[in-house]
């Protein structure tokens, strides 16, 4: 009886946490709303603590940081990178080796997407970034969800955080761990956190899906679940295992306390329908995140996301942003934050607190304003088309997917698309891998009506379409129920972080996921 007393007793202190959180929180949101009047001061304040911690490594000695005094010393002494120029240095750091890309030795490293040559990458995660960067930018995110929504009541029950694992194929020395960013955050989580979040770190750090997800479901069925953390596409699975396990219509007739989807990753917008059908849209909330890998960098500060999201400017990082006409130079011009131009799209360099100088996390952005400095992901640097001059960006794909599936009642579960070289007297098109969730009536209307959205999205697309006389029009492959699911776990790359890219220059992914395609 004691132990239902004390269950009790403590399901009635969690009611209460709400007040005291959002008093506790209120300090960071005027913190961060001060970042678009001082983000000069505030972004050479963490350059200047980054240069003084380079000056500790070896990467410091090697690129002369104790002798840099100015930002033009700095882009004379420290290049612009991609992740194979560090990629050795990265894995002495996993190996043990202490001061190489920063100070002391780093024991966590998150394992992201693999770069060109096929390689995964390792990102180290210091202590400072984990505290000063990752945690901090969570808190950001709650805090300003309660001033967006001061009436939530989001710690009356618990977050279902939907993390990946340690699962890796390297050889690690004791006390050296691997895996995706979720699983580091939630195995190096304060302990109090865990009072408030579901499931339980066993199963959330469970590297095998089949045995994860029904744990995961049994787990997250019996709690009160009032807000969501993770990306999307994965998410999407689990809701429709949940209303399926319960027998109910929406995921609100099993949580119905839950408010709000915390989600980041990849572009919420073709995912936007199919979760308003499985949630009761009255009582549903959206904020997007920018939880990468290399650091936590931007948050949805208004209730509406076309604005974008906020750059936080004091969070261990100094961004700067390199025109993408100028990406495969090798010195590139680089903007500091003060400097770039609203409606522009920019590659995004990094130099962070976990030890990366310089560096091209491969995402481009759109400026959308500049007080605050407000950006929107318009794709990845090397995931586009422009086979035939088109310059297709991701943002341009998800938002013509948005309008067809409006246009043709449909849902789109995932999609992959890449070039058809011309041959055969046939000019180039597009071929799009498409799952969908829920088919469109008719094919030929809803490929019609994505090549019409494409036009309408990119004046390139527009102009190499005009007339079929460049480019013929897009086709359409229809991807069987798992397709995607299936082709990352035949590369070992299943889990909560893990995704196709959605667009490829080339036919390497397509032709692979075409050969599953039954």
């Amino acid at each position: 009886m004691g132990g239902w007393l004390f269950y009790d007793y403590l399901c009635t202190a969690m009611m209460n946490f709400t007040p005291i959180f959002r008093r506790a929180l209120r300090t960071v949101v005027p913190l961060s709303e001060m970042t678009g009047e001082s983000t000069r001061r505030l972004q050479e304040r963490q350059w200047e603590w980054l240069v003084l911690n380079g000056r500790k490594t070896l990467f410091g000695e090697k690129h002369g940081i104790s002798d840099i005094r100015t930002y033009d010393d700095f882009t004379r002494n420290v290049p612009v990178v991609e992740y194979p120029a560090i990629r050795d240095m990265v894995m002495r750091m996993v190996d043990g080796e202490k001061d190489i890309l920063w100070p002391g030795a780093t024991r966590r490293f998150a394992q992201s997407s693999g770069t060109s040559d096929g390689k995964s990458k390792y990102i180290p995660l210091t202590a400072d970034s984990l505290s000063r960067c990752h945690y901090r930018g969570s808190s950001y995110v709650v805090a300003h969800y309660m001033n967006l929504y001061p009436q939530s009541r989001i710690f009356s029950g618990k977050g279902l955080i939907l993390g990946g694992s340690y699962g890796n194929a390297l050889h690690l020395k004791p006390g050296v761990k691997v895996g995706d960013l979720s699983a580091h955050l939630i195995d190096g989580i304060n302990p109090v956190v865990n009072l408030f979040r579901v499931p339980s770190k066993k199963t959330a750090l469970l590297e095998n899906w089949e045995e994860k997800l029904p744990r995961l479901v049994s787990e997250s069925m019996a709690a009160d679940v009032t807000n969501l953390s993770g990306v999307p596409s994965w998410f999407l699975t689990v809701i429709k295992e949940v209303i399926r396990m319960a027998g109910c219509d929406t995921i609100h007739d099993v949580w119905p306390n839950l408010e709000v989807f915390f989600h980041g990753g990849i572009s919420f917008g073709p995912y936007r329908r199919e979760y308003e059908r499985l949630t009761d849209s009255k009582r549903m909330r959206y904020l997007e995140t920018y939880n990468a890998s290399e650091g936590f960098f931007a948050v949805q500060t208004t209730r509406d996301p076309s604005e974008g999201m906020e750059l936080l400017m004091d969070l261990g990082t100094f961004y700067e942003f390199v025109p993408l006409d100028e990406l495969d130079d090798p010195h590139p011009r680089a903007l500091r934050a003060w400097e770039v131009t609203p409606g522009e799209i920019y590659a995004l360099a990094i130099t962070s607190c976990n030890g990366l100088w310089r560096y091209l996390p491969g995402d481009t952005v759109k400026i959308l304003s500049m007080y605050p400095l407000r950006i929107a992901i318009a794709g990845r640097t090397r995931h586009y088309i422009n086979a035939f001059g088109e310059e297709l960006m991701v943002f341009n794909a998800d938002e013509a997917i948005k309008r067809a599936t409006e246009k043709c009642g449909c849902h789109v579960a995932n999609y992959t698309a890449c070039p058809v070289f011309a041959e055969g007297g046939h000019r180039g098109r597009h071929q799009w891998l498409i799952e969908f969730s829920t088919p469109p009536a008719d094919m030929d209307e809803f490929a019609a009506e994505l090549d019409k959205a494409l036009t309408e999205e990119n004046s390139d697309y527009q102009a190499k379409r005009s007339g079929n006389i460049f480019l013929d029009p897009l086709s359409i492959t229809v991807a069987q129920q798992g397709l995607f699911d299936d082709w990352l776990a035949s590369t070992g790359k299943l889990g909560g972080q893990r995704k196709v890219p959605r667009l490829s220059n080339n036919r390497a992914i397509m032709d692979a996921m075409l050969k599953m395609n039954k």
